[in-house]
């Protein structure tokens, strides 16, 4: 035993192994070979009526409900999980109750069974797949949003609908070219995957239940059960749970305590949030390695707490103006920016008298340094990528594939040994049949969209380029870093002063690479879960189809149906529809194709030196890869990524700093304390805990809708039925002279 365990030198959740050390037998990634089974059944049935029957309905309900919560002022995001829980039961009916008779496919020889037998692992895997399409959003969606409810424009139905279902496949044409990297190398692990595998195990394998203690599904339960029960107090009669600023609690009265104390709309310092829906606002954060919450910790005290202080209190960018943390626009009065004023209600372009006549666009300071650290978050993953992970690369795409299992783990092995690859033919189906109706859906129905057929090609052009390089990030650090403000960037250079055009480029630019990477990701699972790939290629495929419609369907329903959508202005008082998160993306349609970033990030603009931020994160990578290289018995060195520590705060707002310090806490905690002290317990219970925690929340959350808020039913009334955080002076400005609503005047 003594001698085995010499022998291993495993990934471990803060170290980072040389690619060249390789096993025959097992994957090299600890985190894996403690979690997925290196076993499979290729005998079982797969795609059968009732993977069929259950999956499409999973992902049609998921995306309504999602679609509908999106508007409301209480959002509530659904995850697969949930439909992970409740398929298991309803499969395992169908297989007792559906008939064995083989049924005929009309006018064609093709027959299928009612009840090939047992429910089975691998029909849930592709159940949750299409559940997984479901819940995932469309973000063509905002853009559809913000024409018709926020800048009232006409806009053809059979438009949008093309705009959602191409901007949602695209990607899928080129996710093929990536798969021998992203999907057979065992390097690329996929951490997130790691908690469906363990709730699937959990639900499907028999499990031996120690002497006083629990087996998984038992496990699963009661903290499913725990977690069910608690969200009715954060939910329902305690929204003030989710962010307790202290500093606001004690100095009821002072704005700088409100803007140092208040986790919502300031720094967060000294706010927590006992509820999990906020713990998990970014993502799980028992799904993310341990290495990487700590570099996502580090870009947020950086941010938080130096940068935003002092650019802010040394009034850089006439701060004081403005709330320290917002995503709003303003103009050079600290007045929201009257977008009307500047454009053309004609050709809806900008009017340069007008705008000269009126002001420049200004934003806070946080946002501000966002979008520089956004820029400094693209170039630093190209350099990352290129310093870490060049040569493993090119070594990849020079073997042929007869020589690329000598670098294969077991699961892969398994893969090809029983299943046939999916042709890349099909890959390129996709890729020319959706770029046709993309060329189609912004050239014609009078070009409403504003993007010309050559922006199509730039925007699929970056999405290509970067879909490796952030793939490798995300695929080992459960972190994806976005496109989004690059392609703004790009297409507000190029083509100013369109803010359609703008956010057109923007979705096919950024979800196209999005969507690849889900592609990828899903199609790891299925790897983990020994899933053939054709029946992988076909589930999400449909699943995207079908949800793209569902999505689109029920966002132009109630776009048309509900009056005054969107507009906080002009909703009858208490009404839910105030749709808050396409807030955001309409300040960057104005940020970006409205004024566009010639006059915001150059000397036209107020914030010129933003673009200088590409240049840092360039070379930052660098010197730290050189300290790793001169002492690599400093393990830690090696584990600081500097496009994730860039990328930090790319997700705030809409998330808010109690999110990310309550996401930091638990993570750190089971992630690195737990992970190293108690790795029994760890590698048995921690993704379970994961799945029971996030499905107990969604279950409540749909409960608490249908029976009580759906109704307009809320809790009692009281301090703590107040959803914000009891700072009422979070957002005031603090410099002379300016006026605003609910604020004392300095």
């Amino acid at each position: 035993m003594a001698e085995e365990k010499s022998s291993e030198k495993p990934i471990r959740n803060l170290e980072i192994e040389d690619p060249k050390d390789e096993y025959e037998n097992d994957c090299p990634i600890e985190q894996v070979r403690l979690t997925v089974p290196a076993t499979d059944d290729p005998t079982l049935p797969v795609l059968t009526f009732r993977t069929w029957v259950l999956g499409i309905t999973s992902c049609v309900m998921l995306a309504f409900l999602n679609q509908f919560f999106d508007y409301r002022q209480n959002r509530l995001s659904i995850s697969s999980v949930a439909a992970q829980i409740v398929s298991l039961p309803l499969g395992k009916f169908m297989a007792k109750v559906l008939p064995t008779k083989t049924v005929r496919v009309p006018l064609t020889n093709w027959r299928f069974s009612l009840n090939p037998g047992p429910f089975n692992l691998k029909e849930h895997v592709l159940i949750t797949i299409f559940a997984t399409c479901g819940s995932a959003g469309v973000y063509a969606v905002n853009i559809i949003t913000i024409v018709k409810a926020f800048y009232h424009r006409p806009l053809s139905p059979v438009a949008a609908f093309l705009l959602a279902q191409t901007t949602q496949m695209l990607g899928y044409g080129w996710a093929g070219l990536f798969r021998k990297i992203l999907v057979e190398s065992p390097y690329m692990w996929w951490p997130e995957n790691m908690v469906a595998v363990s709730l699937f195990r959990t639900l499907h394998e028999a499990d031996i239940r120690s002497k006083g203690g629990m087996t998984r599904l038992q496990f699963f339960i009661l903290v499913f059960v725990s977690s069910f029960t608690y969200y009715t107090i954060p939910g329902y009669f305690f929204p003030a749970l989710s962010s307790i600023s202290i500093l606001c609690l004690i100095w009821k009265k002072s704005a700088l305590a409100h803007q140092l104390g208040s986790g919502l709309h300031g720094l967060g310092i000294g706010s927590f949030g006992l509820d999990w829906a906020a713990v998990s606002f970014l993502s799980n954060p028992i799904a993310t390695p341990g290495f990487a919450i700590i570099n996502t910790l580090v870009g947020f005290l950086l941010v938080m707490y130096v940068l935003t202080p002092i650019t802010y209190y040394n009034n850089v960018y006439d701060a004081k103006k403005f709330p320290i943390f917002t995503e709003k626009t303003f103009d050079s009065n600290g007045q929201r920016y009257n977008v009307t004023r500047v454009l053309n209600s004609t050709s809806f372009g900008i009017e340069m008298k007008a705008y000269e006549g009126y002001s420049k666009l200004y934003v806070s300071t946080y946002f501000a340094f966002g979008y520089g650290l956004g820029f400094a978050t693209l170039s630093a993953t190209i350099t990352h990528v290129a310093l870490y992970h060049g040569k493993y690369i090119w070594s990849l795409w020079r073997k042929a594939k007869s020589e690329l299992h000598k670098k294969s783990d077991i699961h892969t092995r398994l893969m090809k040994k029983n299943y046939e690859a999916v042709p890349d033919w099909w890959f390129h189906i996709i890729l020319v049949l959706v770029f046709g109706l993309s060329i189609f859906c912004l050239e014609g129905f009078g070009k409403q969209l504003q993007l010309p057929w050559w922006g199509l090609l730039m925007a699929c052009g970056m999405a290509l380029f970067f879909t490796l390089p952030i793939g490798i990030i995300q695929a080992t650090t459960n972190q994806q870093l976005g496109l989004n403000i690059v392609t703004e960037m790009v297409i507000g250079y190029i083509y100013p002063g369109r803010p359609l055009a703008n956010v057109a480029f923007k979705t096919y630019g950024y979800i196209s690479m999005v969507q690849a990477l889900s592609f990828l990701g899903d199609f790891k699972l299925g790897h983990y879960m020994k899933i053939p790939p054709k029946s992988m290629f076909i589930v999400q495929t449909v699943g995207t189809v079908i949800a793209s419609t569902v999505y689109f369907g029920t966002a132009w329903w109630l776009l048309t149906s509900v009056e005054h959508i969107c507009d906080t202005d002009n909703l009858p008082e208490g009404s839910p529809w105030t749709c808050p998160g396409d807030s955001v993306f309409y300040s960057a349609s104005i940020i970006w194709g409205v004024i566009s970033p010639l006059r915001m990030f150059t000397s036209k603009g107020v914030y010129g030196l933003m673009s200088w931020w590409f240049l840092v994160g360039a070379f930052l990578p660098v010197p730290f890869y050189a300290l790793g290289r001169k002492f690599p018995e400093m393990k830690w060195i090696q584990l600081i990524n500097v496009p994730v520590i860039f990328g930090a705060t790319m997700s705030m707002p809409p998330a808010r700093p109690v999110n990310l310090i309550m996401w930091g806490i638990v993570g750190i905690y089971l992630n690195v304390y737990v992970y190293r002290v108690h790795k029994r317990w760890w590698a048995r219970h921690a993704y379970v805990m994961a799945a029971a925690l996030d499905a107990g929340v969604a279950f409540m959350g749909i409960l608490l809708f249908i029976a009580l808020q759906s109704h307009d039913i809320f809790g009692p009334t009281w301090w703590g039925l107040e959803s914000g955080d009891h700072c009422p002076l979070e957002s005031c400005p603090t410099a002379p002279g300016i006026v605003a609503k609910g604020c004392p005047v300095v």
